[in-house]
């Protein structure tokens, strides 16, 4: 997936990439407010997330219910970590291997514990003030 999308056509971002994924990790990489949170809501939206969705910057990983009471999605964001081992303090390895969604905002701060088969998406601003999002599998 290589696309250019206006903020109105997050919602079939969203759809796409949820049905073209492989894994349940998605990494999501890109500069400072070029819309990882944004996209992320739109797909907590998508998997009828109950809770209010927002950067878990300060706590490291929010967890979100769904209307299904089996699913859980984890919302990390690792911007301001400054070792692995604080992901690992927080039990990082533990959420990644558990089948239930895991989005993940600066995972190059964490490059070294990310599984094989995660999904990297890549957002960002065309000139035209549109984004670019980039999806790859392993």
């Amino acid at each position: 997936m290589d696309k250019n999308y206006a903020l109105e056509e997050l919602p079939y971002i969203a759809k796409e990439i949820l049905n073209n994924v492989t894994s349940k990790v998605l990494l999501f990489y890109g500069e400072m407010g070029v819309g990882k949170t944004t996209l992320i809501k739109q797909l907590c939206k998508e998997l009828t997330v109950v809770d209010t969705v927002s950067s878990p910057t300060f706590s490291l990983v929010n967890e979100y219910r769904t209307e299904k009471d089996t699913m859980s999605i984890y919302h990390f964001d690792f911007y301001r970590i400054k070792h692995e081992n604080e992901a690992y303090d927080i039990g990082f390895e533990d959420y990644l291997y558990n089948n239930q969604w895991c989005f993940i905002e600066w995972p190059e701060n964490v490059k070294n514990l990310l599984p094989l088969d995660a999904v990297a998406i890549t957002i960002s601003l065309t000139e035209d003030g549109k984004r670019n999002i980039q999806l790859k599998t392993n």
